[in-house]
């Protein structure tokens, strides 16, 4: 008797296709992943992220504007997740402000053209 290799079927129970998953999620799956790319460009997954190899504060302006404009734009959608991610980012500003050489004037930070300024 030959054993033949087991099948794999064509997809797993755990994957799921994107016309499943509701937008909340999409959306929040995606701010999740610009909040985490920020703080590792602020250097702030090192123990000390002013001599983190990842610092890049170019990079982060961008990633932090660019959650800042998703935060705001979906608030109304995202339901008991805005709070979470609003906090989220307003802290990354907060690191952005304190990690630059020449801080940004008030209202020209990263995203806040979309929040309004952070102090």
């Amino acid at each position: 008797m030959s054993e033949q290799p087991s099948q794999q079927p064509p997809y797993s129970p755990e994957a799921r296709h994107l016309e499943d998953i509701p937008s909340v999620e999409v959306i929040s799956r995606a701010a999740v992943m610009l909040l985490s790319a920020a703080a590792e460009r602020l250097g702030l997954a090192d123990a000390d992220p002013d001599t983190s190899p990842h610092r890049d504060l170019d990079e982060a302006r961008r990633l932090i504007t660019a959650l800042a404009g998703l935060v705001t734009a979906s608030a109304e959608y995202l339901g008991l997740h805005a709070g979470p991610l609003r906090d989220g980012l307003q802290s990354l500003q907060k690191a952005f402000r304190e990690a630059s050489a020449v801080p940004d004037e008030p209202g020209k930070g990263p995203g806040e053209k979309y929040t309004g300024p952070v102090y």
